[in-house]
């Protein structure tokens, strides 16, 4: 049976991500743990997040998870969600805080000033439903329309620094990186435990993905 480990570092949806995938993989084992043994005997990684950046690496090294969550970047299917992408990068304006460094690239705050494509002002953060274009193939948009709509909730985006790893953009007052790929590493800026059926299409692909 296949075990997906979700990181608790103390924050963020953990359950709501748990029954997502519950529900998506009825035969895996979904289980919720900080524990560095159980983390690195799950074949499957989920690093979900809700909340700041700085908040979220001071909880990791409270609770020894740096080094284990850098290590199992590399070393198995990993799947980011929202702030569980932000975190893998350099460094981020929020807080002026350090990531981990797994890609390289910056976290970057919406301007206050934005404005959509009728010249409404558009709000900080960007929150609901929005279109997500694949520039990619990968497994993971399995069965997935073209620009199907996932529901977010940030006031921070990626930059990345090589544009390789740019898996998907989303246009909100300007086109952000909305799903970064690199090897065994999916991480995406929006919820698939909050976007309905795309959200468990793209789940259940996480769960039966061999990379």
């Amino acid at each position: 049976m296949t075990r997906i480990a979700v990181v608790d570092y103390g924050m963020g949806n953990l359950r709501s991500v748990a029954r997502a995938l519950a529900q998506a993989a009825p035969h895996a084992e979904v289980e919720i743990t900080d524990r560095a043994e159980r983390l690195r005997g799950a074949g499957r990684i989920v690093f979900p997040g809700q909340g700041a950046l700085p908040d979220c690496m001071i909880r990791l090294r409270q609770r020894g998870l740096l080094e284990v969550v850098v290590e199992l970047t590399k070393s198995r299917p990993f799947l980011g969600i929202c702030l569980g992408l932000q975190v893998l990068f350099e460094h981020s304006e929020e807080g002026n805080a350090v990531g981990l460094g797994v890609l390289p690239g910056l976290v970057k705050r919406f301007p206050q000033d934005r404005f959509g494509p009728h010249g409404e002002r558009l709000k900080v953060p960007h929150m609901g439903w929005n279109e997500v274009h694949a520039e990619r193939d990968h497994p993971l948009w399995r069965g997935l329309a073209p620009d199907s709509r996932f529901y977010f909730v940030h006031s921070y985006f990626v930059q990345e620094s090589l544009s390789i790893q740019r898996a998907a953009s989303t246009t909100y007052g300007q086109s952000f990186t909305s799903a970064v790929a690199q090897d065994n590493l999916f991480a995406v800026q929006f919820h698939p435990e909050k976007s309905a059926v795309a959200g468990l299409t793209l789940l259940s692909n996480f769960v039966h993905w061999n990379p």
